[in-house]
């Protein structure tokens, strides 16, 4: 019996191996990216952190919430992260109207330059933001809203990427219940909001996680458009501790963890819409 039932044993684990084998490969992915939020945690839970040896006794030492509390308690790091959250809110809330509107236009529109204008959203895609840094310094200076939250706000309310995700995303939906809606006497603004906008839902969420999570990271434009404390946003201020001679990786590692909160937050809740929105968005047209 032992020798008959060793035979199968041996084909059971061959015949799960491939599945084995994907999920070790998945298990190694995904501690690939974990680690690195684990180290910055670690750091951030020591006073002292360079004063470790090695990475493993700092791992095994007595934590500590001090760097925490630090950060927290600093008026600067209140002001940095409630910048963040009204800039990354607004310009999302922004992008989510204007890019869906857009996009409905160019979806569901004839009008005079239509391909033209979708195929200047199209070049608009590939020239790198970093280009138009310098003309774009130069018109926040001539409006006067260097030091402003419109130079942090209102270049951003619109983006060429959203405009053609919600593009793409319209035309595969079917026009028949919008006709529906026509022949029962509905308004364009009607259609346009309560029942085209419901039905974006999964790709528009997908959109305002994109933005967020881009203006909540934003660190050259804020830079190079803000010089004093009240209009700093958290990279930026962030950036403040490393000194020319040395960086305060404790208070560093406590505001970079504390400014993952949201982001991580707002994966947690939406990840189905997350999912839902790049698979629709990837129907052909």
């Amino acid at each position: 019996m032992q020798h008959q039932a060793l035979p199968r044993i041996v084909e059971n684990f061959l015949r799960a191996l491939p599945r084995i084998t994907l999920y070790a490969v998945l298990l190694a992915v995904a501690a690939g990216m974990i680690f690195p939020m684990f180290w910055m945690l670690m750091i951030a839970l020591h006073e002292q952190p360079q004063s470790y040896p090695t990475f493993v006794a700092m791992v095994f030492s007595l934590p500590s919430l001090n760097n925490f509390y630090e950060t927290i308690s600093s008026d600067a790091f209140g002001r940095y992260f409630l910048n963040s959250t009204v800039i990354a809110v607004v310009v999302t809330a922004g992008n989510i109207v204007c890019c869906f509107m857009a996009g409905y236009a160019l979806a569901r529109r004839e009008f005079l330059g239509k391909q033209a204008l979708f195929s200047s959203i199209l070049i608009v895609l590939v020239i790198p933001p970093h280009v138009i840094m310098i003309p774009l310094y130069r018109m926040m200076v001539a409006f006067g809203w260097i030091n402003t939250y419109a130079a942090l706000i209102v270049p951003w309310l619109v983006s060429p990427f959203g405009i053609f995700l919600v593009r793409q995303y319209v035309l595969n939906l079917p026009k028949d219940v919008e006709d529906a809606a026509r022949i029962d006497g509905a308004g364009e603004w009607y259609i346009l909001f309560r029942i085209v906008f419901p039905l974006c839902t999964p790709i528009l969420t997908v959109l305002g996680i994109y933005v967020f999570l881009a203006n909540w990271n934003s660190f050259l434009f804020p830079f190079v458009f803000t010089n004093d404390e009240a209009h700093r946003t958290l990279p930026v201020g962030l950036a403040f501790y490393q000194g020319k001679q040395s960086i305060d990786w404790g208070h560093l590692m406590a505001g970079a963890s504390i400014s993952a909160v949201p982001i991580l937050t707002m994966f947690a809740f939406f990840q189905k819409e997350i999912i839902q929105g790049l698979t629709a968005g990837a129907l052909k047209e």
